[in-house]
């Protein structure tokens, strides 16, 4: 069984969705960061940065671990599935996962910083980060042109990046003219657990479509600039 620690966060569905695809048994533990709970010394025993998620593995003596890329390869690994043994393979999921975790997450999290969360619009900075967005998109576009799925097959570095993506809007990217990364977009939303792992460890609703959950969102979110 694994204690998930979480929040209803792009990090955090990473987790909840590789888990649910690999019908690995979890019980969920919401952390609400805008609350500050991520800054308490319960979760900090679990990770020591301060941020969702954080499993803990009670088969293996309670072993704790966080950084979302780090807990998708263990969970992978304990389960010998969506991610390949040999070194190639492996490698290449683990380029697509770094894609993520160094470029889609942070530029998409900026992104989102600067032009949702700020209290004064710095339009060069939404510029700067909503470009950067669109270019990584577009890299994906171009490797899916080729590829059905990121690596050789359906991984770990697909769901990644998929629960990052998916999130276009909300970060005000546009997606028009890619098409092939629409197709990829659909497709992963057809794999099993994950519509089940973007619900943890609740529905966001209408978040994108009704102005007063957006709004409600907004200033919860705004809370964690402070935390």
């Amino acid at each position: 069984m694994i204690d998930l620690y979480t929040a209803p966060t792009p990090n955090g569905h990473k987790v909840s969705c590789t888990l649910e695809a690999l019908k690995i048994s979890y019980e969920t533990h919401f952390v609400n960061i805008a609350e500050g709970e991520q800054k308490q010394p319960e979760f900090l025993a679990l990770n020591p940065n301060g941020r969702i998620p954080a499993i803990v593995d009670r088969e293996a003596d309670d072993f704790s671990i966080f950084e979302s890329g780090a807990i998708m390869i263990y969970l992978a690994e304990k389960a010998g599935r969506l991610l390949p043994a040999d070194a190639k393979g492996r490698s290449r999921v683990m380029q697509w996962l770094m894609f993520q975790m160094g470029g889609v997450g942070p530029m998409m999290g900026q992104a989102n910083v600067f032009h949702r969360y700020f209290p004064e619009k710095i339009q060069p900075a939404i510029d700067r980060y909503q470009n950067e967005c669109r270019r990584l998109f577009e890299v994906l576009d171009g490797h899916l042109a080729d590829n059905e799925w990121l690596a050789d097959d359906y991984s770990i570095a697909d769901i990644a990046n998929w629960c990052w993506v998916r999130t276009y809007k909300w970060s005000g990217v546009s997606i028009d003219g890619l098409d092939y990364l629409q197709r990829w977009l659909e497709l992963m939303r057809e794999q099993p657990g994950m519509a089940a792992g973007i619900e943890v460890p609740f529905s966001l609703g209408n978040m994108l479509k009704d102005k007063k959950d957006t709004e409600e969102f907004a200033n919860n979110a705004k809370k964690t600039l402070q935390t």
